[in-house]
């Protein structure tokens, strides 16, 4: 356009003005889900479709992570079409990426409501180098601050809406979704873990909310949620009931927050230290009390399933000679060993392994018969009698193996254990006996 003076501008200028200053301009058909470019310049030549689906158009403009080219999955992308309607004027920016590496691209989206039809008028510009630097800036700014709220909105119960909804890895800016709070949770109820599902639907029922929530009061729980990328992470959700003066109103923050790493390393530590409280520190086998639970469970097994479950007792042989010959050290490093031999074939066989006390372990074999008990008992005499023991050389062992019955109590079953047990060291040792 030919520039004039200011004093010539008049209102029929507008339209070419307009041309010659905004990038892209889209006519939107809701009920029919069409768009049609009236006006592509810049990148928007490439990156929008001169016609083409609307709800495929919303899913390039929003659905996208914040700075990436890559798509959110595709449980999220089904609240595009709760997106693309519009009431009012609306304006937001959008941070669009055509390919993987490339620099984004800053635009400014506005939209005009086409009234009083379902069509709309979308106006995109793209800003300059140097403005996009300082939203970039500014942007980052913010998800510093931001950066483990996932998600964020505003609830009214009693008019059962939604607004001021955040997506904080699509966009720093509020997106305008047109949702009900009851779609809403219906919606999303699929993207938490199965187990966790029924948890959030009775947190979130609006009769839960307004019976447990006096005005200014907060809440939270913590559940597994799939994120954009499609993953199960661990997040908190978290709901703040509105200060008002009208104690009618029933007006939410509901907010989602990541908290997946500090809760994975919690998880860690708290597995350490259950492993902690039931593994023997010197042999790294199940510890006393933990096997004598293993024993419990193997007898409620038994009548419940109705599968046999053998039980074996494992005592070296003349071992108090190694500790008064070759000293404690030594001692414990057989005893470590011994623990190695049976881990490694019970393993194989499916059983667990646990220290008495001293030199004596016992070994649960689930779904074992006394036969099959006493077979596994035979090859686990044998390792022990050829292997060669640091200092030692050699050491034998002996072993009582019993199938609890049906009729056995706790005491029954281990007081035969005993007896085979004694039997092996009291026939010549380096054996192995079945009671």
């Amino acid at each position: 356009m030919m520039i004039k003076s200011f004093e010539d501008y008049s209102i029929a200028d507008v339209p070419e003005l307009l041309l010659d200053n905004v990038d892209a301009v889209i006519v939107v058909d809701a009920p029919t889900d069409q768009y049609k470019a009236l006006l592509r310049k810049g990148f928007f030549e490439q990156y929008i479709e001169e016609s083409g689906s609307y709800h495929d158009l919303i899913i390039d403009l929003w659905f996208h992570f914040d700075g990436s080219s890559e798509k959110v999955t595709s449980d999220y992308q089904i609240f595009a079409d709760n997106t693309g309607d519009f009431r009012k004027k609306y304006s937001r920016r959008l941070n669009i990426v055509t390919a993987e590496g490339e620099k984004p691209h800053l635009v400014q989206l506005t939209v005009y409501p086409l009234v009083p039809s379902e069509k709309y008028l979308f106006v995109m510009d793209e800003f300059d180098d140097n403005e996009s630097l300082q939203e970039s800036l500014t942007s980052k700014k913010i998800r510093t601050i931001q950066s483990s709220y996932l998600f964020s909105m505003y609830i009214d119960l009693v008019l059962d809406t939604t607004s001021s909804i955040n997506v904080a890895e699509m966009s720093d800016n509020v997106v305008n979704y047109n949702l009900k709070y009851s779609d809403w949770r219906m919606m999303i109820v699929n993207m938490f873990l199965p187990e966790d599902q029924d948890q959030f639907l009775r947190r979130s029922d609006p009769e839960y909310l307004k019976k447990n929530f006096p005005q200014g009061r907060t809440a939270s729980f913590d559940c597994m949620m799939r994120n954009l990328e499609g993953k199960f992470i661990w997040v908190k959700l978290i709901f703040s009931r509105a200060q008002t003066n009208d104690e009618s109103d029933y007006r939410f923050v509901f907010m989602v927050q990541d908290i997946h790493e500090n809760s994975m390393e919690m998880l860690s530590t708290l597995k350490k230290y259950e492993e902690m409280a039931i593994t023997d520190p010197l042999t790294g086998v199940y510890n006393h009390g933990e096997i004598e639970s293993q024993l419990h469970n193997a007898l409620a097994m038994r009548v419940k399933n109705d599968e046999p479950v053998s039980i074996m007792m494992i005592d070296l042989d003349l071992f108090k000679k190694v500790n008064d010959n070759y000293g404690h050290a030594v001692g414990d490093t057989t005893l470590k060993h011994l623990a190695k031999i049976m881990t490694d074939i019970s393993l194989e066989e499916k059983c667990s392994v646990g220290r008495w006390g001293g030199e004596e372990f016992v070994i649960v074999c689930y779904g074992k018969s006394g036969e099959q008990a006493a077979a596994i008992a035979e090859k686990l005499r044998h390792s022990v009698d050829v292997y060669e023991f640091p200092e030692i050389m050699h050491i034998t062992c002996s072993i009582g193996v019993t199938e609890i019955t049906g009729e056995d109590d706790f005491q029954e079953a281990f007081n035969r254990l005993d007896r085979a047990m004694y039997a092996s060291k009291h026939n010549g040792r380096n054996m192995v006996t079945k009671l």
